[in-house]
């Protein structure tokens, strides 16, 4: 029996090696297209068209980090690196004769407003002019203006992914280690996440039901404030205090460090209202039993 072929883009980060696990333990070929040796190289067409072929699922995650300070010449290839890529798949899964039956595109909540008055939904939300949130436009336009017959298309607004080899659960439980987990700035910023196990059954549900295409936030339906996304760290750690970091000490810290104080002071206030309507049942939607089952895996 031929195993499922399941094809993902851009995936040698933590997500990526993740869902590689994750897949290859449920019985699929994963095949990885990216630039390091071993792996399907984005300079060769052919074989990329090989790897698409037959496949059940392609997972585009591609893009150049954006935890970076935004110069122009990073900008540039945060932008370019999420358009030519999905460019790339997109006119490839055109020369397909037997093209993914789905094609999940990384997409981001960056893409709405900062937001303390109301959360945002896949229908009701409001964008503002920050490169991130023009980032995603252009990346989402770049998707869903290839419109192949045969295959799916679900872009996926992927909040903070919470999980214990990388990511924000890294650097905010060595924060807390250290004496330095009180909130940040006003703390009243809201932060939106997902747990990358509720990630991975989110992929599973979208493959599941057929119907299930376009937009879809991926989120808990509970964010939870700074302050209280700080308060669960401690308490979870066992501990009692923290100091907090003034919004100048953000933007100082994020100047010596070579990334952008927006990714710590934007709120973000996210639902995940399609997941809900489509019957979506989160295993960790709140973020202490979250963050207890990363702590002790």
């Amino acid at each position: 029996m031929v195993a499922k072929k399941v094809v993902i883009a851009g995936g040698t980060g933590f997500v990526g090696s993740f869902l590689l696990d994750k897949f290859k333990k449920d019985g699929y070929e994963v095949v990885l297209i990216s630039r390091q040796k071993g792996h399907v190289n984005w300079n060769q067409p052919q074989q990329i068209l090989a790897a698409l072929e037959d496949a059940e699922l392609l997972i585009n995650l591609a893009g150049k980090s954006i935890n970076c300070r935004f110069t122009p010449a990073n900008k540039e290839g945060i932008l370019s690196s999420r358009i030519e890529t999905t460019q790339l798949l997109g006119e490839t899964i055109l020369k397909c004769q037997t093209p993914p039956e789905l094609w999940i595109n990384a997409s981001a909540i960056g893409l709405y407003r900062h937001s303390t008055d109301k959360a945002m939904t896949e229908a009701e939300y409001q964008t503002d002019n920050s490169f991130i949130s023009e980032v995603v436009q252009k990346w989402e336009n770049a998707f869903f203006s290839v419109k192949p017959s045969k295959t799916r298309q679900v872009a996926l607004r992927i909040s903070v992914v919470l999980g214990k080899n990388g990511g924000a659960f890294s650097t905010l439980s060595s924060l807390v280690r250290f004496g330095l987990g009180g909130k940040q700035a006003s703390g009243k910023q809201m932060f939106s996440w997902i747990h990358i196990h509720d990630f991975y059954r989110i992929i599973e549900h979208l493959q599941t039901n057929r119907n299930l295409d376009g937009v879809f936030n991926c989120a808990t339906a509970n964010p939870v404030t700074n302050s209280q996304l700080m308060k669960a760290f401690r308490k979870t750690m066992q501990m009692p205090l923290g100091l907090p970091a003034p919004e100048f000490g953000i933007k100082l810290g994020a100047f010596f460090i070579g990334t952008e104080p927006e990714l710590i002071l934007k709120s973000q206030w996210v639902m995940p209202q399609r997941l809900m309507e489509s019957g979506f049942n989160f295993d960790f939607p709140q973020i202490e039993t979250a963050l207890s089952n990363l702590l002790i895996a």
